[in-house]
């Protein structure tokens, strides 16, 4: 593995978009960017706001981002609140359909989980919960042919795969694969899923469980979100911080905080490039 970025918070929401890794650096309030000739930029959130969780596109382009709502980035430079529904991950499909995920109870903070759920907010701003118990939902993938989305449930070490009906609806609930530890999640070309294994490694999964390749990183690494890159080549970008497995979470988000910087941007060659949008 290769260093690709170091110095950062904590590196989350990895996407290739537009020939770039995109990346939410948490704690530092930016979006970065990476072009596959290297070159680094980083986009402070606006004043007075708070940068969100995680970010994807619609199909014309403009960027949406979750956080306390659901915002839209205009080619003007201003922000649209599309919904007043706040959200962790996010994944938009061919028709601009938005799935959001999210839980309502405060994991920073170490209140007890509640069962979390993924809502649709379709093209004309309606808002509607399309799944619910979802232990911990964290992140999302939709297959190409926009007919079947997976979701990473962290706290049940699982990712769960559901049907997409015409009007965006869920259905068939059913494992993908058991006995992980998933966070953010990508999906290649050829229908696996890398994801976390819930210690210091990251596994390409086939549906149904088998483990195709495994990436293991150091023993104080967490990996937080991980995406598919072109760099001279099908690319795996692991994002990632120091992480005290003695710690709780409280003690560790706090030392990420207003500690050092170890957020890092780990590369590694991949068998199989991007799945197509």
């Amino acid at each position: 593995m290769k260093v690709l970025l170091d110095g950062l918070g904590i590196p989350e929401s990895a996407r290739w978009h537009d020939g770039r890794l995109w990346f939410a650096n948490w704690i530092d309030q930016q979006v970065v960017t990476v072009d596959a000739g290297g070159k680094v930029e980083y986009a402070d959130a606006p004043a007075g706001r708070l940068m969100g969780w995680s970010i994807d596109w619609l199909p014309d382009g403009r960027m949406l981002m979750t956080g306390d709502k659901l915002r839209r980035f205009e080619p003007d430079g201003t922000v649209t609140v599309l919904a007043e529904q706040g959200a962790n991950e996010l994944v938009v499909d061919a028709q601009g359909n938005i799935y959001l995920n999210g839980a309502d109870f405060d994991f920073a903070g170490g209140e007890a989980p509640k069962p979390g759920w993924i809502k649709l907010v379709t093209p004309d701003g309606r808002v509607r919960q399309v799944a619910d118990d979802i232990q911990f939902p964290n992140g999302m993938v939709l297959t190409p042919d926009g007919r079947t989305l997976v979701i990473a449930e962290s706290f049940a070490g699982r990712l769960t795969a559901f049907d997409v009906a015409p009007d965006g609806g869920l259905s068939n609930r059913r494992a993908y694969a058991e006995n992980l530890g998933p966070d953010g999640i990508c999906l290649d070309a050829e229908g696996a899923i890398w994801v976390q294994t819930g210690g210091t490694a990251v596994v390409r999964v086939a549906a149904g469980g088998e483990i195709l390749d495994r990436v293991e990183l150091s023993e104080d690494r967490a990996p937080f979100a991980l995406t598919l890159a072109d760099f001279d080549g099908p690319t795996l970008c692991i994002l990632t911080a120091e992480w005290r497995t003695n710690d709780g979470i409280t003690d560790n988000l706090t030392r990420l905080t207003t500690g050092p910087r170890t957020g890092q941007v780990l590369t590694t060659p991949a068998p199989a490039p991007p799945a197509a949008r």
